[in-house]
């Protein structure tokens, strides 16, 4: 089978179903409704090219629509269950459903090997941010336990491993490369080393760094989601591509029309969250990917290939413009003349390099510690600050090399 005739299959197959939810959800959720109104699809969408035609609600636009009708912008139904409320950098606030694996991670963990007698450290972030409570609860449907290490200390974290027999890790790939590096640092008794498993996400995994950490880690697996969305791609083999579960449609679109391009072409990622509380419809990622087909000749996406949005993602964190400007204006009063955002990448780790221009007379010690401090509370990322004597163009720029 072709890519070509596998997503006319997809798109026939699966697209109905957001056809299905566009109907039961006519009149419950405010902000779905506006947008069809403006598209003039009021009357309904009864087929898959009218509902291309509906406008992309992008990741950036998020935090517009959010204020406009606080707190969540109108885009869940009357009456949904919330269990919890997020905070993700924009800021985007994003809510738990109720019941089991919201966010529908446990295919993801269970095609990794993970489940019942498995002990599970995840390394993502349990503060404000959804990711840490979205593979908690993933973790949870398929019958591990979970030891929430989050993000940091990550001495204590390689102590724990040896100590609790931790089987399996979730979280970033240059996380766990930083942690074996630490656990043998340690000096760490290799022999207690148990971890076999590893579901990553939320940066590039490149293949040099998969075979690094597949020599201490015998199964690590790529995945792919968002806060918003949940997961939508994951991998059954090393480089398989990324097959897309139930509970989301994913089209493959132009980033200036919305439209879907032609098969095997790139294009941004849109996203329908097929729930009935939470009908995120057509909800622009601001990922690049392209379909391809995996080796059992399945529809898959080809992972992560780049961004169209403004927002820049840092170690798994997004840093959207408009915060990197806040900042930067901040820091114009503590005595910085001119500055910018830089995203590098110092061999596996990414890295936010804040490039400031002192103004004549300012005290350069305070400056760098004002830096850190208002761009950790403001961004959630901990910069590299360098004094310099003149900046190039851009608030926030990404300089890093995937070539």
């Amino acid at each position: 089978m072709s890519v070509t005739d596998a997503l006319a299959a997809y798109r026939r197959d699966h697209g109905a179903r957001v056809l299905d939810l566009l109907r039961s959800t006519d009149g419950r959720v405010p902000a779905l409704d506006e947008r069809r109104a403006r598209a003039g699809l009021a009357g309904g969408v009864d087929d898959l090219d009218t509902l291309e035609g509906l406008a992309v609600l992008a990741k950036d636009d998020l935090p517009g629509v959010q204020r406009s009708r606080p707190p969540l912008g109108g885009l869940l139904a009357e009456g949904a269950e919330i269990v919890r409320l997020f905070a993700s950098p924009g800021p985007i606030y994003e809510p738990q459903l109720g019941g089991a694996d919201p966010w529908r991670w446990r295919p993801a963990l269970e095609a990794c090997g993970i489940g019942p007698g498995d002990v599970v450290l995840n390394c993502f972030s349990y503060h404000l941010s959804p990711a840490g409570a979205m593979f908690d609860e993933g973790c949870r449907a398929a019958g591990a336990v979970v030891v929430p290490g989050g993000v940091g200390g990550v001495e204590l974290q390689a102590q724990v491993i040896a100590d609790l027999g931790v089987t399996a890790f979730i979280g970033l790939p240059s996380y766990l490369a930083a942690l074996v590096e630490k656990y043998d640092g340690l000096g760490l008794a290799v022999p207690r080393w148990q971890v076999s498993k590893a579901l990553v996400t939320a940066e590039p995994l490149p293949d040099p760094l998969r075979a690094q950490l597949t020599s201490r880690v015998a199964t690590v697996l790529m995945a792919y989601g968002t806060a918003e969305a949940g997961l939508i791609g994951y991998e059954t083999d090393p480089g398989s591509g990324l097959r897309v579960p139930d509970g989301v449609y994913v089209e493959i679109c132009e980033p200036e029309t919305g439209r879907p391009v032609v098969a095997g072409e790139p294009g941004e990622v849109v996203v329908s969250v097929l729930h009935e509380e939470y009908p995120l419809v057509r909800f622009g990622t601001g990922d690049v990917s392209r379909w391809t087909l995996g080796d059992d000749g399945d529809l898959r996406l080809a992972g992560v290939l780049g961004r169209v949005g403004a927002a820049v993602k840092v170690r798994g964190m997004f840093v959207h413009p408009h915060q990197a400007g806040q900042v930067l204006g901040a820091l114009s009063e503590k005595g910085a003349s001119a500055g910018r955002f830089a995203v590098d990448r110092v061999g596996d780790r990414d890295v936010l390099r804040l490039e400031l221009v002192p103004s004549h007379g300012a005290d350069h010690q305070a400056l760098v510690e004002a830096a850190e401090e208002q761009t950790r509370n403001a961004l959630r990322v901990r910069p590299e600050v360098d004094l310099v004597e003149h900046v190039d163009d851009g608030v926030l720029v990404d300089v890093r090399d995937w070539s």
